[in-house]
């Protein structure tokens, strides 16, 4: 029945035939398909079937013209490859669901200059509202969003100045809180593994406080070029060999922690006796190997459920909007044999 309604037209289906097969109006169809306004539940039914006979698709681009609401809600996350941030984006899913928006989800592969793209590439599209995992440093971009007064939250990293709202936790905080970890276990000589990215930036800088504080040496680093289990083997390798007498590691996520504990297993490395290691992330990987990872856990999936509120009650399709603009999640250090 589908086909045969569809070629009846000869042409591609408009707004109001969907209204003329299901019996209403182009108006009443316009707000069914953005979810505003109140259509009962018959009427969406019959619309709903009148979209899927004709194969009817909106013209989204006019309707944000029109309306200046694109129905977009963008969330911009360094990797879609690393578990965690899938469940911060979940979270914003679940926060959003019924709520007319649609996700759009870009990966900017750590790397500052491919995420200014993304966001000046966004603000052109007209989305509803802006999830960016870590703060925003560059002031040509936050004048952008100010600017344009988008609904902006950014989560996973904290800032006494955020563009907008933030969700997060101090990262130099988790960066303190493993650095007193490893020394209260008897260690002198500690390394970290991250990028140069500034919520690791702000684990490293806590760390080393933390460390200079309880007369510990200055930790040894090392900066990989990606995140990946291979660049926290790599990384194990060139740790030890500048300094054999390492006996802790912060590595910045699980994945490269993961990949440093599988190294020392190569190696003939005792974990934790000779050195022990201290992840971020709290991935299930690292929950299951031998010896389990002791890790920072990161409320993940809360961040993204609560930046998602968040944009919800700016846009008013939610609760009332919160006076507090700055939301701390906090953090866990959850020991286990690695450390």
């Amino acid at each position: 029945m589908r086909d045969d309604t569809a070629a009846k037209l000869g042409r591609k289906p408009r707004i109001e035939d969907v209204a003329a097969l299901a019996g209403t109006s182009p108006m009443t169809v316009s707000r069914a398909l953005r979810g505003e306004g109140k259509v009962t539940p018959e009427t969406l039914a019959r619309i709903q079937a009148a979209v899927e006979s004709l194969g009817y698709v909106p013209n989204l681009s006019a309707s944000s013209l029109a309306s200046r609401r694109s129905g977009i809600l963008a969330v911009l996350v360094p990797t879609i490859g690393n578990s965690v941030f899938s469940e911060t984006v979940h979270g914003v899913a679940d926060a959003a669901e019924n709520a007319g928006l649609h996700l759009v989800i870009g990966d900017y592969a750590y790397s500052e200059d491919k995420r200014r793209q993304l966001v000046r590439a966004l603000v052109g599209r007209r989305p509803d509202a802006l999830v960016l995992v870590g703060a925003v440093q560059d002031a040509a971009v936050r004048d952008l969003l100010r600017q344009h007064g988008i609904p902006v939250v950014e989560t996973w990293e904290l800032s006494d100045d955020p563009v907008d709202m933030a969700v997060g936790f101090s990262n130099f905080s988790a960066g303190v809180e493993v650095a007193r970890h490893l020394v209260e276990g008897g260690r002198r000589r500690c390394a970290f593994v991250g990028s140069a990215e500034s919520r690791a930036a702000a684990r490293l800088s806590g760390f080393s406080l933390a460390l200079a504080e309880a007369g510990a040496a200055p930790p040894e680093t090392e900066t990989p070029a990606d995140l990946s289990i291979e660049a926290g083997r790599v990384a194990l390798d060139r740790l030890l060999a500048r300094a054999p007498d390492l006996d802790g590691v912060f590595f910045a996520t699980d994945v490269m922690a993961v990949g440093g504990l599988l190294e020392c297993q190569r190696c003939g490395i005792a974990v934790p006796d000779r050195i022990a290691i201290v992840g971020l992330g709290d991935l299930e990987i690292g929950r299951q190997l031998q010896p389990a990872l002791t890790t920072i856990r990161i409320p993940a999936y809360d961040m993204g459920r609560r930046a998602g509120e968040l944009i919800l009650a700016r846009l008013g399709k939610g609760a009332q909007p919160q006076e507090d603009r700055i939301i701390d999640l906090g953090f866990s250090l959850v020991r286990r044999q690695s450390s």
